[in-house]
């Protein structure tokens, strides 16, 4: 088994991404500086020798050299997340995505790490017409938040082709399960909703709801992150790690009324700035290079969503 380094451990990600390591017989270290992420997700952390807990920031280079000391594999999932926060304030994320990652790559390169896996986001494409998404597309990000996060994938890329040291970009797509925040004005859309239905509160849109996504289930990315781990080689390569289907924010509200038994109509607001009108993933690279497929589908996904929140409130 390897020793390994979860950027952003205590994240709605990076936790589920570390209980899977944990369950796999890995030893795992977190580094999170519990800005957007929370210790209680690490609860099941006391069943699990083999955990260590470093707070710190990413921003913080030496911080960074520490934390890749005897590590193996870094899944870098620590980022300052949010299209709108990256609008409203484009200098912190930038700070934490841009400088936080290129510190996590010279620490790895320099401490010897045998793979980086970071999490990208297909926000770096934009509002291109053409469906699916497929990686070879030019980039063309609408938020400060996307091309900070593209940043990063091009470092990725050039530390594997100046130093040798090996990495891969997972392009998440709306990714939704467990753990997820509904508190933030910055929340995810399913954390909210869900939040909304089950408090008998009216779930806001923001736009006409038309606008679609491809959401996917935390443990397709887990699982993506794990098959990226043990991938034979890679060379700085982007992979989109999505489901391959899309529904409309309406289509989605309609699945969780359904499975919530509320039918509160939703309020519609203003759209957000920076935020594409479509997102649908191609995920034919993902299958070909790390025998990728996805394995929870949305209905299933949300429903285990669902009972995750009902638990959480009783």
């Amino acid at each position: 088994m390897s020793k390994v380094l979860v950027t952003g451990g205590a994240g709605f990600i990076g936790s589920n991404l570390t209980e899977a390591l944990l369950k796999s017989g890995h030893q795992v270290r977190v580094l999170d500086n519990l800005s957007t992420g929370k210790r209680e997700n690490l609860v099941f952390e006391e069943a699990y020798p083999f955990l260590e807990m470093i707070e710190g920031d990413i921003c913080d280079l030496i911080t960074c050299q520490k934390a890749v000391e005897g590590i193996e594999y870094v899944f870098h999932q620590a980022a300052l997340p949010s299209v709108q926060r990256s609008v409203e304030d484009p200098m912190s994320s930038n700070q934490a995505n841009v400088g936080g990652t290129l510190n996590i790559l010279m620490a790895a390169r320099d401490a010897g790490v045998r793979r980086v896996i970071y999490a990208a986001s297909s926000s770096a494409y934009g509002d291109t017409p053409t469906l699916p998404k497929k990686e070879e597309m030019v980039p063309n990000p609408l938020s400060p938040y996307a091309l900070q996060k593209f940043i990063g994938e091009q470092y990725c890329r050039l530390f594997f082709q100046l130093y040798g040291l090996e990495t891969i970009s997972l392009r998440y797509f709306n990714i939704f399960g467990p753990k997820q925040d509904p508190n933030s004005i910055y929340s995810a859309v399913i954390p909210r909703f869900i939040d909304a239905l089950i408090s008998v509160r009216a779930p806001v849109i923001f736009g006409d709801g038309e606008q679609s996504r491809d959401f996917t289930y935390i443990d397709n990315v887990v699982h993506a992150n794990l098959l990226a781990m043990n991938a034979e080689r890679t060379q700085g390569e982007a992979v989109n790690v999505a489901c391959g289907k899309r529904v409309s924010l309406n289509q989605l509200l309609k699945i969780l009324q359904d499975i919530i038994g509320s039918h509160i109509p939703p309020l519609y607001e203003e759209p957000r700035k920076g935020e594409p009108r479509h997102s649908l993933a191609d995920i034919k690279k993902g299958k070909a290079i790390l025998n990728y497929d996805p394995r929870v589908g949305i209905e299933e996904g949300l429903r285990r969503t669902v009972e995750f929140f009902k638990n959480k409130v009783k």
